[in-house]
């Protein structure tokens, strides 16, 4: 029989939804990629497809996700980057062999060659860090609003004010503990 693993949170900036692999870090920490296996089922997700990880390779891959959660929680902070995150992340970077590719749509794309193995995944991974943090992107960093989360977010929307990393999750825990706390404060407003 097979164990149930969490769903992935998925998101649309791979180096944070890679982070969001261990959520709820100042609460009862949710780990997501808890196998190779899963790590494997991850970066498909994300077109980094590879045939196999040790577990060894699981262990970096760990270590680099708490590197860019490290470095973009410094960056949201406005605070000096940690720098063995720093060293993490590129070390990862210059490690891998994969290809970025323009899309018909003209997108930028990576690919990995049928070799490919781990370390050519998370250099794509590492890379998508590097972007964000050192903010060649559109969009700034920030925290999720959780206090048991507190992850870091890439946010691209049109204010940049978003509170939460995921709405789906954190957001909608926040409102509805906001809500359940206003019904116990004022009686009168469940009759």
């Amino acid at each position: 029989m097979r164990a149930e693993f969490p769903d992935f949170r998925l998101g649309n900036v791979l180096a944070t939804s890679f982070t969001g692999t261990l959520s709820e870090r100042h609460g009862d920490a949710v780990e997501r990629i808890p196998t190779p296996q899963r790590l494997i089922d991850w970066l498909a997700v994300y077109g980094l497809a590879v045939d196999s990880c040790s577990t060894a390779q699981l262990g970096l891959a760990r270590e680099l996700r708490e590197s860019i959660h490290a470095a973009a929680t410094a960056a949201a902070l406005q605070e000096a980057l940690p720098a063995s995150a720093v060293r993490v992340i590129n070390d990862c970077s210059a490690q891998g062999r994969a290809a970025a590719i323009l899309t018909p749509e003209g997108k930028r794309q990576w690919q990995l060659s049928s070799a490919s193995c781990v370390e050519d995944a998370l250099s794509v991974i590492a890379a998508d860090a590097i972007s964000i943090i050192a903010g060649e992107r559109d969009g700034r960093l920030a925290l999720c609003a959780s206090p048991s989360c507190q992850a870091a977010f890439f946010d691209t929307s049109q204010s940049r004010t978003r509170k939460w990393c995921d709405m789906n999750t954190c957001g909608n825990r926040q409102k509805k503990a906001r809500f359940h706390a206003n019904q116990r404060s004022d009686p009168s407003s469940a009759e």
